[in-house]
């Protein structure tokens, strides 16, 4: 069978990109109420600990201004935006890596995702409760912060300290493990020393090692920063190195009840370009290794997930496994030739459109339509 693809609603059996983002936190730093507002769907967010056991996933459309600019050129029945997958995993405690509160369940359900979103408390609100021995009105961003990494590092530690053993007497036997024991022996000192994983300096083949022992602090890390409303637009400084992304879960919250054009009078109201939540649905799509190509047709302008660095089979497969086993070759516009020259015909005729070949590697932003033949 010969054909082009470039929208099909029914083209639903590719390979799906599948990554997910772990929203973690201690008790009462807004994380379920933030999750409720990211998702739209009624987690429970009850003020006091462990008010999420179980966790709740909840699927994220990524905003993508692009797709509207698209639509207005090819007026599609529908627009359907890219996706991120988060997970809201209960409030950690100090001592979790020993067990405390639900700690190594709270701990594997971590392990699961791709990356980890940590909730900080920036908030003052006497009503809130906080851990054993701290008043409900304290903040301290810093120290909470610390708290949480220090019970992934301890975990990590005692990953490795089950590993090594293990390597070692495989390492007898296989000499092509030796580079595995070796990164896992300098991770276990690096992170006694009080570091993440994520931060030592490491070869890209090290690296691809280390990711085969499955530690948590290698894992890539989003702060995002729970303020009061009045704290919204202040210069937060980093925690680790990495800039706290402000957000207030009250406003959120509000924000998820109403339609879009409510929200939009709203935050002009307040001042503020976009909300919190739809840059943290940016970040996490950009800090999991992801980016979009578009389709673009009468029945839908569509963004499909690709890894970063993806070739053009591999993103036709995410379309349909048809397309990358029999892909034959790519038309391709770039986004903003595909804009600037309304559309499709546009680009052909300026010679914009260009076919390209199984070793093209897809950019974001691409608008693209497939050849293939099984």
């Amino acid at each position: 069978m010969a054909g082009n693809a470039g929208q099909r609603p029914e083209a639903t059996e590719g390979t799906n990109v599948s990554l997910s983002i772990g929203i973690v936190g201690l008790p009462n730093v807004g994380k379920s109420t933030l999750f409720t507002a990211l998702t739209k769907k009624g987690g429970l967010a009850a003020n006091y600990p462990f008010a999420t056991i179980e966790p709740n996933v909840g699927i994220v459309d990524v905003p993508d201004a692009r797709l509207q600019k698209l639509a207005d050129i090819v007026h599609p029945g529908r627009i359907v935006p890219a996706t991120v997958e988060f997970v809201d995993i209960a409030g950690l405690v100090k001592g979790a890596s020993e067990g405390e509160g639900l700690g190594n369940q709270f701990l594997a359900n971590i392990r699961e995702t791709d990356a980890i979103c940590e909730v900080v408390r920036y908030f003052s609100d006497p009503n809130v409760m906080r851990e054993v021995g701290r008043t409900a009105d304290f903040v301290d961003p810093a120290g909470d912060a610390d708290t949480i990494m220090t019970e992934l590092i301890l975990a990590d530690i005692q990953t490795l300290e089950k590993q090594i053993p293990k390597l070692e007497k495989e390492a007898r036997r296989d000499k092509e493990l030796a580079p595995k024991l070796a990164v896992a022996k300098r991770l276990v000192d690096w992170l006694n020393d009080g570091n993440r994983a994520a931060t030592m300096d490491m070869t890209d083949d090290e690296r691809a090692a280390a990711r085969e022992l499955f530690l948590l602090t290698l894992k890539p890390i989003i702060y995002v920063a729970n303020v009061d409303e009045d704290a919204l637009g202040e210069d937060l400084a980093p925690i680790d190195g990495i800039k706290p992304i402000p957000v207030c879960a009250k406003i959120e919250a509000e924000l998820s009840e109403l339609d879009a054009e409510e929200a939009a009078e709203y935050l002009k109201d307040l001042g503020i370009e976009a909300s919190g939540l739809d840059v943290l649905a940016r970040v996490a799509y950009s800090t999991l290794g992801l980016q979009s190509y578009f389709t673009a047709g009468e029945m839908e302008v569509k963004a499909w997930t690709i890894p970063a660095g993806a070739k053009a089979p591999q993103a036709a497969g995410v379309i349909h496994s048809d397309f990358e086993r029999g892909f034959i070759k790519a038309e391709v516009a770039s986004y903003d030739d595909y804009v600037t020259l309304g559309g499709e015909a546009g680009c052909k005729a300026a010679g914009k459109l260009r076919m390209e070949g199984k070793d093209y590697v897809v950019e974001d932003g691409d608008v693209m339509h497939f050849r293939f033949n099984v």
